[in-house]
């Protein structure tokens, strides 16, 4: 039995895996979007607690509960 590859099959195959790579673009795409999200968060309580910490430290200054400085 001969093994042929004719242009149709070539094509059917080419036609699967474009397919395929197109799905994979688009998850590729959501995936960014949501990471970026997610950064935006990230970032977003960084300075919450960037505010927290100062807000706990002048507390601290003003109870004299603060340690001094370190040298």
């Amino acid at each position: 039995m001969p093994n042929t590859v004719t242009n149709e099959l070539l094509l059917e195959h080419l036609k699967a895996i474009q397919g395929r790579l197109t799905n994979i673009e688009d998850e590729v795409r959501i995936m960014r979007t949501e990471i970026a999200g997610m950064s935006q968060t990230i970032a977003a309580h960084a300075l919450r607690l960037d505010r927290m910490e100062r807000r706990l430290d002048r507390i601290e200054r003003r109870l004299d509960l603060a340690d001094a400085p370190a040298e």
